[in-house]
């Protein structure tokens, strides 16, 4: 199934187009993603669901080059990310994509504004001033800059995370499962943040997530089953999400039982 979301000047901010990914060899191998076409239009907040080995994070990591494929082609804007070599890969991962992640990846002896800045200081870039004064204070950290991560809750930790995301005002933001490790209050706050960057920023963010809570605060929830993608929602409602991960759960065990009579 292919699902196609134009951006206001046509192109989307990200797309994959015949996408598939397989691990191992013969007998033993798994293919984790199956033909999958989407794109991910400028300015919007998308969730990707699915139930667990359908292919969700395989997805995300490989449309966000940290993946490579087995065929098909992945871009970013009009950039064909499988054609790159790695190190021009890796300036493309550093200056047009954010990352958020569910263990935060915080470096533990930089404080909260150095890890803010570390990717610009990576990349021998000056911090435009105004913008890090806005983001810190967006996402609620802007008394915090000078502790570590250790002094940090866990829902500070990954808004110093979101942050520097930001920092380098990225094409897209892909964010892996984000509020898993924390509690409904500090998640709640940390997607609060996601949206208003989607709002008043007009970030594009792409988001791996379980919860059907979470994917509601989104523009757009493109679902996944056994590597392909099945469907989609727009202006999602938590039930209406959990209506079809409950589909999505039947189809798959009837998928595993047909598999296992084969067998």
């Amino acid at each position: 199934m292919t699902t196609t979301t134009t951006t206001r000047a046509g192109l989307p901010a990200a797309r994959v187009e015949d996408l598939t990914k397989t691990y191992g060899a013969g007998d033993a191998s798994v293919r984790a993603l199956d033909g999958v076409s989407v794109d991910f239009a400028a300015g919007e907040f998308t969730a990707i669901m699915g139930p667990s080995g359908s292919g969700k994070s395989t997805l995300m990591h490989c449309a966000a080059g940290l993946d490579s494929v087995t065929s098909g082609r992945v871009f970013i804007g009009d950039l064909d990310l499988t054609r790159l070599k790695e190190k021009d890969l890796t300036v493309v991962r550093r200056d047009r994509i954010g990352f958020v992640f569910q263990a935060f990846n915080l470096i533990p002896t930089l404080s909260a504004k150095e890890n803010i800045l570390l990717p610009l200081a990576i990349a021998g870039r000056s911090p435009d001033k105004e913008w890090f004064e806005r983001v810190v204070t967006t996402v609620g950290v802007a008394d915090r800059l000078t502790h570590r991560p250790g002094e940090l809750s866990g829902g500070q930790q990954q808004r110093v995370a979101c942050a520097r995301a930001l920092m380098s005002r990225p094409d897209i933001v892909f964010a892996d499962e984000p509020t898993g490790n924390l509690d409904s209050v500090s998640g709640a706050e940390v997607l609060k943040f996601l949206r208003t960057s989607v709002d008043e920023f007009g970030q594009t963010i792409v988001m791996v997530t379980h919860d059907p809570g979470a994917a509601s605060r989104t523009d757009r929830v493109v679902f996944l089953a056994d590597g392909r993608v099945v469907g989609e929602l727009r202006e999602p409602s938590a039930d209406r999400i959990l209506a079809m991960m409950r589909d999505l759960d039947t189809l798959a065990a009837a998928s595993a039982d047909e598999q296992a009579r084969a067998h």
